[in-house]
């Protein structure tokens, strides 16, 4: 197991959000964290990435346990954590942005293949305001394709795109998992999630349910009822 949070507990303002979560990623999946609204979907994803501290709870990374895992830490070991806020320098043009993170990391990915792979080829030389929401979202996936990680940690990518954007970044966390990465992405949009996904983790109740594949998930009788919401009236 490449990633794993485990036993998580976080609490804010002394309301208890995760009591017992944990959250597994294998090297060559893709893995989709769903959950409600408030579920801690996004709080877990940050705790494993080292973005935020946890409460309780231990992150192990190849083979290495942290109690307070760092981000900087993580990334130098091959983490790429994309959070649902803007990350693109408004002032500097796309192409240069991924040429920085390519050298940063001394990544051999090529940017316009890249590029053509996110559909992002022409926009290149344009500064991020002038992106489109899905363009922005596909550039920012981008960021992560040029730094050829080992572990992707993606919240919400799919939020406020078009379909055709999402098929786009399917295409695009599929292909990096097929390189060995291994790929978490949370989100609502669950039919794009569960048709992305190898594996499934529900967070909910403060605690989290793990399934080895997206069938396994939709036939479980509490998944139907309370997330999907199948059978209620």
């Amino acid at each position: 197991m490449l990633l794993e949070a485990d036993s998580i507990g976080k609490s804010y303002g002394g309301r208890r959000v995760l009591t017992s979560a944990s959250l597994r990623a294998p090297a060559g999946s893709v893995t989709a964290l769903l959950g409600r609204n408030g579920a801690g979907k996004s709080t877990l994803l940050s705790i494993a990435a080292g973005w935020r501290a946890s409460d309780t709870g231990v992150v192990h990374f190849d083979g290495v346990s942290y109690l307070r895992p760092r981000l900087a830490i993580l990334a130098g070991q091959g983490l790429f954590y994309l959070p649902d806020r803007e990350i693109l320098s408004p002032g500097i043009r796309l192409r240069d942005q991924l040429e920085v993170v390519r050298r940063r990391y001394r990544s051999d990915a090529d940017i316009d293949a890249v590029a053509r792979q996110l559909g992002i080829l022409l926009p290149l030389s344009a500064l991020p305001p002038s992106l489109s929401g899905g363009e922005t979202r596909r550039a920012e996936v981008a960021l992560a394709l040029v730094r050829e990680p080992r572990c992707l940690l993606a919240d919400e990518p799919y939020r406020g795109i078009s379909p055709l954007d999402a098929e786009c970044l399917t295409r695009a966390f599929r292909c990096l998992a097929a390189t060995g990465c291994a790929v978490v992405v949370s989100g609502h949009e669950t039919d794009a999630l569960l048709d992305a996904a190898d594996r499934v983790v529900w967070c909910t109740g403060g605690t989290t349910r793990e399934y080895s594949s997206a069938a396994a998930a939709q036939s479980d009788w509490r998944f139907q009822q309370d997330y999907l919401g199948w059978g209620s009236s």
